[in-house]
């Protein structure tokens, strides 16, 4: 193999494509990334058998070839050769010659043979969506996945697309997040879970642009393909819970209140609950104002708030966490919070669309 490319296209690929490296393994192989020279371009890849990435740059090929290189040196490596033209060659005895204007180094790479091979996918399934649509998708739901390992299935997001729609779905035992997207187009109505891990990458691929992202779905895999990176991943296997079952329809307060009023509001009255480190925020919810209180041994706090209300008056507690993770990735200037009892859930949408739902947990206040 021998090549010439690009120093800032090379660490910008490779910086991309190590995310899909394996961090726990005896395996050497999946802690590498593995270049491809052919035709007029350089193929990195990398995997850990759940998710692979692999970013096409341009590159002058003068000997196709393919090697393994180790990941993790490699990467360092090239990030400090950004401003540099970089010749790539390596011999049969897969020792990888990085020349750059008077000076090179060698790396003893692996045999591309022992790489495991890139899932594709062919004559899947798919969807079309915008890049800034698939990526506030993402942003607004996989933050509510659960992180521990009791229950697999909930440390991914559900994806439902039926009808040029699409819906996710993500929850914890705590929370739940439910988002709402027109499609362009789709082929087929289908499901599928996808990991968490996976989502977030694809996210940071994202801009908020129009541009027409399409993601293929095939038996246990997905793939989305953006600009020259693909990203291919495993789906988790199971069924999801049934959310729908979750979301309450019918409520005796609701409140319709500006959203950064209320996020300030939470910031300030949790500072001392972070100090005692249970979280908890109490709200007393009445006619005109909805008073945020936190207290622990060295004060307390209480903020309030001016509120719509819509039914009882009502007194409830919340992990302020939860709330304050929730209203980050909200746009919206006024939102609508619905209650029924201080011991059952709190919902949160949009006072004017249906893009959104939040469910919170109460923590219980004797």
């Amino acid at each position: 193999m021998k090549l010439i490319c690009d120093g800032l296209d090379l660490s910008d690929a490779v910086m991309k494509v190590i995310k899909a490296i394996s961090q726990k393994t005896t395996n050497p192989i999946l802690e590498g990334i593995k270049l491809v020279a052919e035709d007029d371009f350089l193929t990195l890849s990398a995997t850990d058998l759940e998710l692979s990435m692999e970013k096409k740059i341009k590159a002058e090929i003068f000997v196709e070839g393919e090697t393994v290189v180790p990941g993790k040196f490699f990467a360092e490596y090239i990030k400090k050769l950004t401003n540099e033209q970089i010749e790539l060659s390596s011999n049969e005895k897969n020792m990888l010659t990085i020349k750059y204007t008077d000076s090179s180094g060698n790396i003893q790479a692996l045999s591309a043979e022992e790489f495991p091979a890139i899932k594709t996918l062919e004559n899947a399934e798919y969807f079309e969506i915008t890049s800034k649509d698939l990526k506030a998708l993402i942003t607004k739901s996989v933050f509510c996945v659960a992180v521990d390992d009791s229950r697999p299935i909930l440390k991914g997001v559900l994806f439902e697309i039926s009808d040029k729609k699409i819906k996710a779905v993500a929850l914890d035992g705590y929370r739940l997040a439910m988002v709402n997207k027109e499609l362009k187009n789709n082929t087929a109505e289908f499901s599928c879970i996808i990991p968490a891990r996976s989502l977030s990458e694809i996210s940071k691929l994202l801009d908020d642009s129009d541009e027409l992202i399409k993601v293929y779905v095939q038996k246990n895999y997905l793939m989305a393909e953006i600009d020259d990176t693909k990203i291919i991943t495993r789906l988790l296997d199971g069924d999801f819970i049934n959310y729908k079952q979750i979301i309450p329809t019918q409520f005796t307060t609701e409140i319709t209140i500006n959203k950064a009023q209320l996020e300030d509001g939470l910031d300030r009255a949790s500072l001392l609950s972070r100090i005692d480190k249970n979280n908890l925020v109490k709200f007393d919810i009445t006619e005109k104002l909805m008073m945020l209180s936190s207290k622990s041994d060295i004060g307390d706090i209480k903020e309030n708030i001016t509120i719509a209300l819509n039914g009882k008056d009502l007194t409830i507690a919340f992990n302020v966490r939860y709330f304050n993770e929730a209203l980050r990735v909200i746009n919206d200037e006024f939102i609508k919070l619905s209650f029924t009892t201080p011991s059952a859930p709190c919902i949160i949408k949009s006072s004017e669309t249906d893009e959104y739902v939040y469910l919170i947990l109460p923590v219980r206040v004797i």
